[in-house]
């Protein structure tokens, strides 16, 4: 008798959204609903080219510099991605830019077991005003168990330190060795020495990999950089392309973010 073994794939998009907030028209920037609204129709139109690329749909894509739980359901119900079979993960986190991380998943792949927020703390024990780690936890359509973190840790600019990177990077060690299960690590490390491979980011002229994923006993996995045409623009200062961005400075450029998105494929 032959055995046949069963092998499960999963396909999870991490992708920072630069400032992906609510319709703000009387702002500094004049984030008109128009243009929020694009915004929404880009990210859905991504994740669709990224469906296409892969041949179904991704089962949960995570996301980083989120506004508010408001954006995220305006993002499935005014977009093709409502008949897409998702639902939201969120929290509120403690960030002095108001920004989170937030997450997709399809229940008709992932059935969601439990999620939270896991906070930083300081070396006083205060929580840090920074972007809480998303951690959520699925069963898979095989039975398995895998657990996604998604994390944004503190940037070089903004009064961000390579302390509060390395206080991010602890504490997601620390959750994941508390797991047991085939776990992923996804998300905008801000340190372009951790990952090599394909930029995600670029600045002045450089290409750096910011963004990326650590994965823990699982058995295979693959990961690439979605740099679609629809997502750049030409370089002029220093040639080649980059990111077309939503906004640069105070000026509206019309793109949907400054990084470029990841595909990452889970093998059981």
């Amino acid at each position: 008798m032959r055995l046949l073994l069963y092998f499960l794939s999963v396909t999870i998009v991490f992708w920072n959204l630069e400032n992906f907030f609510a319709p703000d028209p009387e702002g500094e920037k004049r984030w008109t609903s128009s243009r929020f609204y694009s915004k929404c129709e880009g990210i859905a139109k991504t994740v669709m080219l990224i469906a296409d690329a892969e041949g179904s749909l991704p089962d949960a894509v995570c996301f980083a510099e989120v506004g508010d739980s408001s954006v995220m359901a305006r993002l499935l119900r005014y977009t093709c991605l409502y008949k897409a079979g998702y639902r939201i993960i969120h929290y509120e986190s403690p960030d002095h830019r108001g920004i989170d991380c937030a997450m997709l998943y399809r229940a008709s792949t992932l059935k969601k077991i439990y999620s939270r927020p896991c906070h930083l703390y300081d070396s006083s024990g205060e929580i840090m005003q920074t972007r809480d780690i998303l951690l959520a936890e699925f069963q898979t359509t095989c039975g398995d168990t895998l657990a996604v973190l998604v994390n944004h840790h503190p940037s070089k600019v903004g009064g961000g330190s390579s302390g509060g990177r390395s206080i991010a990077m602890d504490t997601m060690f620390a959750v994941c060795d508390t797991l047991i299960c085939p776990t992923i690590a996804v998300g905008d490390f801000n340190d372009g020495s951790l990952f090599r491979g394909e930029g995600t980011y670029k600045y002045d002229g450089r290409w750096e990999k910011l963004d990326g994923c650590f994965h823990f006993r699982v058995r295979s996995i693959r990961e690439k950089v979605f740099s679609h045409p629809s997502l750049t623009i030409p370089d002029k200062a220093h040639g080649g392309i980059k990111p077309k961005r939503t906004y640069v400075g105070p000026r509206y450029q019309g793109g949907i973010s400054d990084h470029f998105p990841i595909v990452i494929t889970v093998d059981f």
